[in-house]
């Protein structure tokens, strides 16, 4: 029983003092190592993380004296040193106890402001500003009064503008008549009345009056106050003329000639050299025009209107014309006599 007492237990053995012997680093657990520490290195850093280090190593950079940076590379300071410099000691005389014992050093601009924002004169301007209650860029406040009142005159030029349009288009449209009514009596005196041939002619001379053609007439014989309209008239016709010739030109087949088409025929077809009839003086300056144009709208339409009242005796408000010179019953001059 004695040597059974002294066998050891095995149910109450401790292991903690056996040291595990170091086993060598396989090549697995080598390559996961070498992985986690590729990936550790490969991870990009946060955006906080960049800019602490970045201030810290900016701090460590600042913080270091230029002279002891320059001093191992710097010619010109190990030759001020061979002349009596002494770092850490202001250059000159040595009672010169308030001068500067160091480079000035670079300061960083952390805000987006300009250059010289912050200069003495322009903040002790701005303080001058703030304290005479004004804004350095002072924003106009429109009154409600103000803004309504300019929409009403831009609304009212643009109105006047289209009754000067109206009016031009009567003084255009009643000189046309009176110019046929005048070609009509002409062409009455030298006609008989029982002339069947003459009378076919009047019908073709008004046949072709009908016809929109371009006018021969030179522009400054027309009056003024309707000529710009006559001129834009003119321009428009003109290039529709000339667009029709060119897509007429470039439509047909430029080595096909018929002999059988007469002039009209060639003139339709547009295998005319022009198809279009120059206005004199077209592109010539206009002063008197130009100074017309530059009246203000409500005066353009008086001068008209008088004009209507004094050639035609028509009333452009009361769209009447009246057969005396008196023109009774018409209200008056302006648009306001006839509310």
């Amino acid at each position: 029983m004695a040597g059974s007492e002294d066998e050891e237990d095995y149910m109450s053995m401790d292991f903690s003092n056996i040291r595990t012997a170091s086993l060598p680093e396989t090549s697995l657990q080598r390559k996961q190592r070498l992985k986690r520490e590729a990936e550790v290195r490969g991870r990009p850093k946060p955006k906080a993380e960049l800019e602490a280090e970045e201030a810290a190593a900016r701090e460590q950079a600042l913080s270091t004296s230029l002279l002891e940076t320059a001093a191992k590379k710097s010619k010109g300071l190990s030759m001020m040193k061979k002349m009596g410099f002494v770092a850490g000691k202001p250059l000159g005389a040595e009672d010169n106890a308030g001068a500067r014992a160091e480079p000035i050093k670079p300061s960083l601009k952390e805000d987006r402001g300009g250059i010289g924002l912050d200069l003495e004169r322009k903040r002790r301007l701005d303080e001058e500003v703030e304290k005479e209650g004004l804004a350095w860029k002072k924003v106009k406040v429109v009154d409600a009064g103000e803004f309504r009142d300019r929409v009403r005159k831009g609304r009212e030029r643009e109105r006047c503008e289209r009754l000067v349009y109206a009016a031009q288009k009567t003084a255009v449209q009643m000189e046309e008549e009176r110019d046929t009514e005048r070609r009509t009596a002409l062409n009455t005196a030298a006609t008989t009345v029982g002339n069947n041939e003459e009378e076919a002619g009047v019908g073709g001379t008004k046949e072709k009056q009908n016809k929109r053609t371009l006018s021969t007439k030179p522009l400054k014989s027309i009056n003024v106050l309707w000529r710009g309209l006559v001129r834009k008239r003119e321009e428009a016709e003109r290039d529709r003329r000339m667009r029709y010739d060119l897509q007429q030109s470039l439509s047909r087949l430029p080595t096909y000639e018929d002999d059988n088409e007469d002039e009209d025929d060639k003139q339709a077809l547009g295998k005319t050299k022009t198809a279009y009839l120059p206005v004199e003086d077209l592109e010539e300056e206009d002063p008197d025009l130009d100074e017309f144009s530059a009246l203000e709208p409500d005066e353009q339409l008086r001068r008209l209107v008088e004009y209507l009242r004094k050639e035609y005796r028509y009333c452009f408000w009361c769209k009447y014309t009246y057969p005396d010179e008196e023109m009774d019953g018409c209200p008056g001059l302006t648009e306001e006599d006839h509310d």
